[in-house]
């Protein structure tokens, strides 16, 4: 067991792990953040999604000690203080959502285009969201989000 410091939604937290386990399962089993989900466990599927350095990044493979020193932001983190944060809305307003499984991983990966890429084009959003899976058939609703969302940023 390795004790390794992550920086998760704002806060240092410690935990002992063997510093091969991914990321995903610290987060999951000793942290309580359940928000990411294992869906492949090849990284091919995006529900497992977090924020590193504020670029989406997937957590089912990499081992814990390569997130040591990254800023990671889960989708709990992107609750507002108010409630759901702008992005979370978005996907409630337009029921951008059925089972809730990819949603999570999805939700990170457009507040990931929404902080770093101040216009976004339909390309851009596409890209973004072709490495996400969903298996209930809520990419048009997904996109009606995504684009409600930067349009209320002034995009």
């Amino acid at each position: 067991m390795t004790r390794v410091v992550l920086h998760i939604n704002g806060t240092a937290r410690e935990v002992d792990v063997d510093p091969s386990t991914p990321l995903l399962y610290v987060l999951r089993n000793a942290l309580g953040l359940t928000g990411a989900k294992l869906g492949c466990g090849l990284e091919q599927c995006g529900s497992c999604a977090v924020l590193v350095d504020g670029t989406a990044r997937p957590s089912c493979v990499a081992p814990v000690v390569q997130f040591e020193g990254a800023e990671i932001v889960t989708v709990e983190g992107l609750v507002e203080s108010n409630g759901p944060g702008a992005v979370q809305r978005a996907f409630i307003e337009e029921g951008a959502a059925q089972c809730g499984y990819c949603t999570p991983g999805l939700v990170v990966a457009v507040e990931a285009l929404r902080r770093r890429r101040p216009v976004p084009d339909e390309a851009a959003v596409r890209a973004v969201l072709a490495g996400h899976l969903c298996r209930c058939g809520t990419h048009a609703a997904v996109l009606r989000a995504t684009r409600r969302v930067l349009r209320e940023r002034g995009m």
